[in-house]
């Protein structure tokens, strides 16, 4: 049986170079009208009893090649279980070899979040008590820009997510996020519904994930530069998004992301914004502080720079709601590596671990939502 490579599904991408023994090259796809790319998943077929060396040619000019440096591809026989396997990178090319036991095998940069299982969550959560559904307008595509909307209290709690669409990690923490605030058996989640109002978008851009892109929509933006001045010709999803909330008011915001670098989870603020002040700032600090104390799975050491008085980029959403709501806006990474401080060496940082810490997220939320 000959030895097949396909990405011609949801979320897939690769482009097969050359198959020589048993090697075989690679090349990651551009995002389309882009220069961006770094997410790939695929399948290959006809290879039970073989051993083969992938190697991933154009790594090294990728949008974070800084990232390829111990990192660990992740393998999958049935697309639930992403195990991590070793992988090199050296002279701008990614490689790992793989010893097959079955016929297919995925691989993929994270454990994949399609947008056939986006439809399935919000299927299921429309259905849960005191749940509405907004469709809040459609892509460059077509597609549904969702809004899940649960709670009647006062404080106005937005929490959206993969406005760069290979970073998947941010729909598994939404999924794990909408579990919690809508089991019933959850005191916490409960007294939070009570004193807050919830909007939850699990995916600002759906066309880049069935694209199989890295960080743009269907026509090549960032949709996490355009805050400023979207347009529903370049970044519908932002204006949609950032529309509804103008009607609802913002008190406390999260944008849910990964990073391809840092092998640990982090909070990016709002330092820089024009009406900074600390009383503010305290609060987004405050609840970092007690996310780290909460669990081992988040620590606040590692992250990014911040941004110099009055220098903040409003075109990005924490800064921009910050600024244009007085919010406790913030911007949650996770790695597409390990969480170093706690790491699992089987799995690395999973969907399940993503789960959870949605979780320590609102639990601590739940400790301070009332001096937001």
């Amino acid at each position: 049986m000959s030895i097949q490579i396909n990405a011609a599904f949801d979320g897939g991408n690769i482009r097969l170079v050359s198959i020589a023994n048993d090697r075989i090259d690679l090349e990651i796809v551009k995002d389309h009208h882009s220069d961006f790319y770094q997410w790939f998943y695929f399948r290959v077929s006809g290879v039970k009893g073989r051993t083969l060396t992938f190697r991933i040619v154009n790594a090294g000019t990728s949008a974070y090649a800084f990232g390829w440096p111990g990192y660990r591809t992740r393998i999958s026989t049935d697309r639930k279980s992403w195990r991590t396997t070793d992988t090199s990178y050296d002279d701008g090319v990614l490689t790992f070899t793989h010893t097959f036991a079955t016929d297919l095998v995925w691989f993929a940069y994270f454990a994949p979040y399609t947008v056939e299982r986006h439809n399935q969550l919000v299927a299921d959560m429309a259905t849960r008590p005191g749940v509405a559904h907004r469709e809040l307008g459609q892509t460059l595509d077509g597609r549904s820009i969702d809004c899940l909307t649960l709670g009647d209290g006062a404080k106005q709690v937005w929490l959206y997510a993969r406005q760069h669409p290979g970073e998947s990690m941010a729909e598994w923490w939404m999924e794990g996020a909408l579990e919690k605030l809508t089991d019933p058996n959850d005191a916490t989640a409960q007294a939070l519904r009570r004193k807050a109002t919830f909007h939850i978008v699990p995916n600002m851009n759906p066309d880049g994930s069935f694209r199989g892109h890295l960080r743009t929509n269907a026509a090549g933006v960032n949709l996490n530069r355009e805050w400023h001045s979207p347009t529903m010709e370049r970044s519908p999803e932002v204006l949609l998004v950032r529309n509804r909330m103008d009607e609802t008011g913002v008190d406390f915001a999260m944008d849910v992301h990964g990073d391809e670098a840092i092998p640990a989870n982090f909070l990016a603020g709002f330092e820089g914004i024009p009406s900074w002040t600390e009383e503010l700032g305290e609060k987004f600090y405050s609840y970092g502080r007690r996310l780290e104390a909460a669990t081992p799975d988040f620590q606040t050491e590692k992250g990014y720079g911040k941004a110099e008085p009055g220098k903040a980029n409003l075109s990005m959403s924490t800064n921009q709601l910050a600024e244009r709501f007085g919010a406790v806006s913030m911007t949650l990474e996770m790695p597409f590596k390990d969480h170093d401080p706690n790491p699992d060496a089987e799995f690395g940082w999973s969907p399940d671990r993503c789960k959870t810490l949605a979780h320590s997220c609102l639990d601590t939320l739940a400790g301070m939502i009332d001096e937001i």
